[in-house]
């Protein structure tokens, strides 16, 4: 894959709440490391707060606080999951830059279609 040499979308904000991004051509410096941990730990993260939000949706006793703590988590965890899935989006190749490699989609025989 060729180097972009794009701002990348970090997993997490700046002092003012404003998103941070990370000029950088691919190769995957220390910051690039950082920001991929990061983005690992936050999906892990909800992946584990939604087996405890299936626990917990199952307990008939639950208290109001707990529900309004663990809405407040997943909330927290969707706006990650969210951040991580547009960085990430930003990253794959586009359709454009598939057509320059020389293939335009799958190759089939005549015969294929009858």
């Amino acid at each position: 894959m060729t180097p972009h040499n794009e701002l990348r979308l970090l997993p997490w904000s700046g002092p003012d709440g404003k998103p941070c991004f990370l000029s950088t051509d691919g190769i995957g410096g220390t910051l690039t490391r950082l920001a991929d941990n990061t983005e690992a730990a936050q999906l892990d993260f909800g992946a584990e707060l939604l087996e405890h939000v299936m626990d917990v949706l199952t307990d008939e006793e639950v208290e109001t606080e707990e529900l309004r703590l663990l809405t407040r988590d997943l909330a927290a965890a969707l706006r990650d999951t969210l951040r991580v899935a547009v960085s990430r989006g930003h990253r794959l190749p586009t359709l454009k830059a598939a057509a320059c490699g020389g293939t335009e989609g799958p190759q089939l025989p005549a015969a294929s279609f009858g």
